[in-house]
C-alpha cells in the first residue's frame, strides 16, 4: 500500500501497537487491547521485514516488553526495565526502511509507552501483579505459621546436641536438626539436653541432669 511508502506513518503504528499491548498490561480490558497492540507491531514488522527476519525481530521486541514486565511487578529496580526498553527501540528500528523512519519508530514506541498511562484514568486497573504479590506474601506467612507451630511444639521434648552449644549450636530432637542455644552455658557435643522455650524460631534447651 502506498501510505507505508511515507516515514511519518511508521511512528503512528509503532504508537498504537505499544500503546495498547502495554495500556493491556495496565487496565483489564480483556485482551481486547493485546489484539489490537499485536495487530499494529504484526503490521509493521511484516510490512518493512524480511520474512526470513520477521521472527527473529518480532522476538527481541517481545522480549523487550517482557523485561519490561518483569522489572515493574517484581525487580522493582529499573535495570531490566531499561534493557527492554531498549530491545524495543532497538527492533523497530532495525525493521525501519531508512535512518529517519528508525526515528519515527522509535519515538513512536517511546510515544506510545507514555500514552498508555492515560488508560488508567478512563479503565479499570489490572490487579493481576497485586494477586500474585498478594499469594506470594500469604504462602510466606502461611508456611511461617507452620513453621512456628513445629518449633512450639517441641516444648519439653528431649534431644542430643550434636555440636557444642556455645552457646548456639545444633541439636537433634526427634531426627530432625534444629539451631539450638542454651542459656549462656556450654554444653559439650553429646550431650542430652531438652527444649525449656521456644521464642519464635528460637530454641532454649538446657542440660538434662540424669
Amino acid at each position: 500500500m502506498e501510505i507505508f511508502n511515507y516515514d511519518w506513518i511508521i511512528g503512528i503504528i509503532t504508537a498504537l501497537g505499544t500503546l495498547f499491548l502495554i495500556g493491556e498490561l495496565l487496565v483489564n480490558m480483556r485482551g481486547l487491547f493485546a489484539i489490537l497492540g499485536l495487530a499494529f507491531i504484526v503490521t509493521y514488522f511484516t510490512v518493512y521485514l524480511e520474512p526470513g527476519s520477521f521472527t527473529l525481530i518480532f522476538i527481541i521486541y517481545l522480549l523487550g516488553l517482557f523485561l519490561i514486565i518483569i522489572d515493574g511487578n517484581f525487580v522493582n529496580d529499573g535495570t531490566l526495565g531499561v534493557i527492554g526498553l531498549v530491545l524495543m527501540l532497538v527492533s523497530v528500528a532495525i525493521a525501519a526502511p531508512n535512518f529517519f523512519a528508525g526515528l519515527y519508530a522509535i519515538i513512536g514506541v517511546l510515544a506510545g509507552g507514555a500514552g498508555s498511562l492515560l488508560f488508567l484514568k478512563v479503565f479499570p486497573k489490572r490487579n493481576l501483579w497485586g494477586k500474585l504479590t498478594l499469594k506470594d506474601r500469604l504462602t510466606s506467612e502461611a508456611g511461617y505459621q507452620t513453621m512456628n507451630q513445629e518449633y512450639a511444639s517441641l516444648v519439653d521434648k528431649q534431644g542430643i546436641t550434636i555440636s557444642v552449644l556455645r552457646p548456639v549450636g545444633t541439636i537433634r530432637i526427634d531426627g530432625k536438626e534444629y539451631s539450638g542455644v542454651s542459656n549462656g552455658q556450654w554444653i559439650e557435643k553429646g550431650t542430652a539436653v531438652k527444649v525449656v522455650e521456644v521464642d519464635g524460631t528460637k530454641i532454649l534447651v538446657e542440660e538434662v541432669n540424669e
